[in-house]
């Protein structure tokens, strides 16, 4: 019984190392191998959808951040969902230069349902779009951004994803946290995955759709909470390949308070639930019977990290309280059990640390924040993906709902890169 716990935390390690063994193999390209380089022969016309909720003291920066791009303002139309706002978004976002759907609904409440409801007005409009950008209020654009994107769409992507800066990696821990996560995903994920001819996966905000998926889905049909990872494990399984730009690069606002951070994860968390429950098993058919890479990489990215540390986390638990509980006749217990305990945190930081260190150096030019923040937080990174574990454990017995994040960070794109 002594050693049984040394070697479950011993089969949990080399059971993560076996899953995404893959992803080192991701960071040795992203290191070592140049993106494509793609041109575009057609600039074509794009909608902008921005669903907002009570955003306005950040709204009117994205709009100016759009109306500022490289690329031919009269193919480029901005609209923003209102979506159940009990402030002046509307209005401002219209004196900013968008037109504005307003949406009262307190039923259906989420990203997902306002997106679909502005793409159902879009292709039913006389409008005629090619593709669509989708961002979020607190988001601002490199003035290139929309020109990089056309290029990797007009070699054939129809959807696309871009490179997710942050507005403010150093306003604390958690900020920087997300902040080197996303960073990490853009670089070492999405990049290697589009320098492979592999599918990536979308991140929340930052991507474009083309006019042909969105009418294909009759709008956005995607209204789970995590509807990003949804959308993409749905085109993985269907076989259409999700595009990366590197090169436009996307500004958006982290959270810093834990309990804001607290909420967002959690329903992140479930979110993952509830896609690897609708979509699991047709992905491990599609990964292990097509023998498709690309669904295998979406599977691995909803469900063995969450459930082997639930897994860890459950034995290792009732080991320490066994020995608690027992502590006068074997002591031994609580001695082995922490001491395995300790080495899996060890092994782990260790590890995870070696991701912060290798983005940080890598991308250390694109983070806006002092060299000794830079250095600080790189510490404290593998501190804030140990703190999904419990946030993991309480999605799996709660009933999670959409609620609007804040955001309260209003700078220009100027601002955020000096």
């Amino acid at each position: 019984m002594l050693s049984f716990i040394s070697i479950f935390n011993l089969i949990i390690f080399i059971l993560f190392t076996g899953f995404y063994f893959y992803q080192f193999y991701y960071i040795i390209v992203g290191l070592f191998r140049k993106s494509k380089v793609l041109t575009a022969k057609v600039n074509h016309r794009y909608a902008v959808v921005i669903a907002a909720r009570n955003e306005s003291a950040v709204i009117s920066q994205l709009i100016s951040s759009i109306k500022k791009q490289k690329y031919p303002s009269e193919l480029i139309d901005i609209y923003v969902v209102a979506d159940n706002c009990t402030d002046n978004t509307a209005q401002v976002a219209k004196e900013s230069g968008a037109y504005v759907f307003e949406r009262f609904n307190r039923q259906y409440v989420g990203k997902g349902y306002a997106l679909d409801y502005a793409f159902k007005a879009l292709i039913n409009s006389n409008e005629k779009y090619e593709g669509y950008f989708i961002f979020d209020a607190d988001n601002l654009l490199d003035e290139n951004y929309i020109s990089e994107m056309n290029k990797v769409f007009d070699n054939g992507y129809k959807i696309v994803t871009s490179y997710r800066n942050s507005k403010n990696y150093d306003t604390n821990w958690l900020s920087a946290g997300y902040s080197l996560w996303f960073l990490r995903e853009a670089k070492y994920l999405n990049n290697s995955r589009m320098i492979l001819n592999t599918g990536c996966a979308i991140s929340g905000t930052g991507f474009m759709v083309s006019d042909e998926i969105i009418r294909k889905n009759n709008g956005w049909k995607h209204h789970l909470l995590t509807e990003d990872i949804e959308f993409s494990v749905d085109n993985a399984i269907h076989g259409e390949k999700i595009g990366y730009c590197g090169s436009a690069v996307l500004y958006d606002e982290q959270p810093y308070l834990f309990e804001q951070s607290w909420h967002q994860r959690l329903r992140w968390a479930k979110g993952f639930y509830q896609v690897f429950a609708k979509y699991g098993k047709d992905l491990f058919k599609c990964a292990f019977v097509k023998r498709s890479f690309y669904c295998y990489d979406m599977l691995v990215t909803i469900s063995p990290a969450l459930f082997l540390s639930l897994l860890s986390v459950g034995i290792n638990t009732a080991f320490l309280t066994i020995g608690i509980i027992n502590i006068g006749t074997s002591p031994e217990i609580i001695r082995e059990t922490s001491s395995s305990i300790l080495m899996s945190f060890v092994n782990s930081y260790s590890v995870l640390f070696a991701i912060g260190l290798v983005t940080t150096i890598s991308e250390w030019k694109q983070i806006n924040s002092t060299s000794w923040n830079k250095i600080k937080y790189m510490f404290t990174f593998p501190i804030f993906i140990f703190t999904y574990i419990p946030i993991s454990i309480v999605a799996l017995f709660r009933k999670i709902e959409w609620k609007p994040i804040t955001h309260s960070i209003a700078k220009s794109i100027e601002e955020v890169r000096q």
